[in-house]
């Protein structure tokens, strides 16, 4: 049933081995992991994280994968979904950009409950998403999905379903019929992040990762998928990348079976917005801590670069958020309340602070954003954002950042990361749960701490 890429994609997850992980590579996955226990905690009350939960509880399995901040457990692919949909929700979770972006912590939940389940090692789990970020990123560095409007969780599925196989212990034969299953059937449209935004961008990704771990499990029990399902007539190339493929190089490390480390090339969001504004938040405040009074503010100019503009700016509906999820998906919206309230949180998503009338007006009449070629320039290398606020007294500020902090190249420290995750679970769990689940996650490897099972009750 082989093409070249699924066997390539297939070899590689089936190769991997624990003792060839890099220690890097491992504290990383670590890292994530604690990220996204707490965007997804962080998320728990809210109404699409609500939706699926209240799906998921139709779903009751004794023994199986609980969905996080509850004793409830069901079967694994209904935990991928509805803890995907947590981690996601918040867009607070971590970001690659490159031809495609990605989410790659997307993977973690679909993971972690199928290693629950199956009561699997916590090793296993942990060399599982780092083959995924692996997969995910290289894919995304091969070639564009947006271009052709297809939606970048298309590569969750691939990598998800790529490593749910490892996970499993399926032969390259059966983790190619993962892939094939997972994402022949279940190709997902970039309509998901047009327009007006809906609660599914949240769950789209989760969607994904469901879909893998179902299609995995499926492979396991001798379900064959459709042949060739990259090179194929009718196949990933054909309807998902107008006919053409993927950049060789990008591929090569996963072809040479190098051991993952890809995840150090990935970003720790700061701040709860979309990725391609990150730096303009950065410049925000740096400009509202200079401005002081937001009275001040006169007009507002934002310089972007294309992805940013095409993703974040361009819709109508970015000027006038109705949903949360167009409001932190909005690149004038964001700009505009950071300096507004000097702080971009939950708070600054909430209905009645993205419909207040008076910042309507200001987004409507006192707002420009421009794309500005020599910012496109500099990315996906950085996502380069300027800032400029002139003032009611002549004043005029104008701040640019290139690498936000918990980009690749001004990463977060892991004490940044821990208070991250402090503040995400703040009046969730206690200081004592705060620390036994931190420290559970810093030592996921640990013989006493053998199966990611044993560490559901946290």
């Amino acid at each position: 049933m082989s093409d070249r890429y699924s066997r390539m994609l297939a070899e590689y997850a089936a190769s991997a081995r624990w003792e060839e992980l890099p220690p890097p590579t491992v504290h990383e996955v670590k890292r994530r992991v604690l990220d996204s226990f707490g965007v997804a905690l962080a998320a728990f009350a809210e109404p699409a994280p609500k939706a699926a939960r209240h799906y998921a509880y139709r779903w009751p399995q004794p023994g199986g994968a609980t969905l996080w901040g509850t004793p409830f457990t069901s079967p694994a692919d209904v935990a991928a979904f509805a803890n995907g949909v947590l981690v996601r929700y918040l867009d607070f979770n971590d970001t690659y950009l490159s031809r495609e972006p990605l989410h790659p912590s997307d993977v973690i939940p679909a993971l972690w409950a199928l290693a629950e389940w199956k009561r699997l090692p916590a090793r296993d789990f942990l060399l599982s998403v780092a083959v995924a970020y692996e997969i995910g990123v290289s894919l995304c560095d091969a070639a564009s999905l947006r271009r052709w409007g297809w939606d970048h969780v298309n590569y969750i599925g691939v990598a998800t379903a790529a490593a749910a196989g490892r996970l499993l212990g399926l032969p390259a034969e059966g983790i190619e019929h993962a892939i094939s299953l997972s994402c022949v059937p279940h190709a997902a449209m970039r309509q998901t992040r047009a327009g007006e935004l809906s609660m599914w961008k949240g769950a789209a990704a989760a969607n994904a990762a469901r879909n893998a771990v179902f299609a995995a499990l499926l492979a396991e029990a001798g379900m064959t998928g459709p042949y060739q399902p990259f090179e194929g007539e009718m196949g990933f190339f054909r309807q998902l990348l107008g006919g053409g493929g993927f950049e060789e190089a990008p591929l090569r490390p996963l072809a040479d079976r190098r051991p993952p480390r890809r995840i150090l090339d990935t970003y720790v969001k700061y701040w709860p917005v979309e990725y391609h504004a990150q730096s303009a938040v950065d410049a925000a405040l740096q400009v509202r801590a200079e401005l002081q009074d937001p009275a001040r503010i006169a007009r507002v100019r934002i310089a972007t670069f294309r992805a940013a503009y095409e993703i974040i700016a361009k819709d109508p509906e970015k000027w006038e958020p109705k949903t949360r999820e167009t409001a932190d998906h909005s690149l004038p919206y964001i700009v505009l309340v950071a300096l507004l309230d000097g702080r971009v949180d939950r708070a600054s998503f909430a209905p009645e602070r993205f419909t207040d009338p008076a910042v309507r007006q200001m987004l409507l009449e006192r707002t420009e954003l421009v794309e500005e070629p020599e910012l496109t320039a500099g990315y996906p290398e950085g996502i380069p954002n300027r800032v400029e606020v002139w003032t009611h007294d002549g004043g005029h500020f104008v701040r640019e950042v290139r690498y936000p902090r918990g980009h690749a190249r001004n990463p977060m420290t892991d004490d940044e990361v821990a208070d991250k995750f402090r503040r995400n679970v703040e009046g969730l769990l206690t200081a004592a749960q705060v620390d036994r689940l931190s420290d559970a996650v810093w030592r996921l490897e640990d013989q006493d701490l053998a199966r990611v099972a044993e560490l559901a009750r946290l």
